[in-house]
């Protein structure tokens, strides 16, 4: 799954409404940064294969970031970071479910390809992937789910918090229908460096994140 993590993100903020957007994306992702920098330093594989499935040619290896045993690590480890950080209960408890989160919807679209722990696990996926119409309507209602929770409850203070938002909204529905349509990677290598390339949108995200300003009223859903 991609930017249906991304809707784990934006919805976020409704239960953290004082954490930044960009660590609820970064949350919601982390799993798939930590991928490519493992990638680059030899711990994990990709390779490309045609009949892997419809959607994607991509076959994985990585027992350090997406088992679920290493999921639980990562989730917790975010959440204490978080905590320690800015003892904001909320955001710490979201962000450490965001991680979480990940994996589950890996599990949902992923093929038989994730493992509970490192080592020889079991693996485990629904194969949603399989199906690409299927996969792109699932994946398509929750981040419009995801943006339009975040829109309904935010609001922007100028012009810099509408226009980010939206642009960056724009920029990842681009970037999953070129991951759709265009040719696999032409290696490993690039897939380590265009994956970690993310990342680099998160300050951007901070951004326009701090040119909005959140509407909801009354008390964090959890304090």
């Amino acid at each position: 799954m991609f930017i249906g993590h991304f809707a784990v993100g934006f919805a976020a903020k409704r239960a953290a409404p004082r954490t930044s957007l960009a660590i609820l994306l970064g949350s919601a992702s982390l799993i798939d940064l930590l991928f490519p920098l493992f990638l680059l330093l030899g711990w994990e594989r990709v390779w490309f294969e045609s009949g892997s499935n419809p959607f994607t040619r991509a076959s994985f290896f990585y027992p350090f970031s997406h088992s679920l045993a290493a999921t639980v690590v990562w989730a917790i480890t975010a959440a204490s970071i978080y905590w320690a950080v800015t003892r904001y209960r909320a955001g710490a408890v979201v962000a450490g479910l965001a991680v979480l989160s990940h994996w589950v919807l890996d599990a949902i679209s992923h093929k038989p390809d994730m493992p509970l722990y490192p080592g020889a696990s079991p693996l485990v996926g629904l194969g949603l992937w399989y199906s690409v119409t299927g996969t792109v309507i699932v994946e398509g209602l929750m981040f419009a789910a995801g943006v339009w929770i975040y829109a309904a409850i935010t609001r922007p203070r100028n012009r810099k918090g509408a226009y980010g938002l939206w642009s960056f909204v724009a920029l990842m529905v681009l970037l999953y229908v070129a991951n759709i349509l265009g040719p696999p990677p032409p290696d490993s290598s690039a897939v380590g460096w265009v994956g970690l390339a993310f990342g680099l949108l998160l300050p951007y995200v901070a951004w326009f994140d701090r040119n909005r300003e959140v509407t909801l009223r009354g008390p964090d859903p959890i304090k």
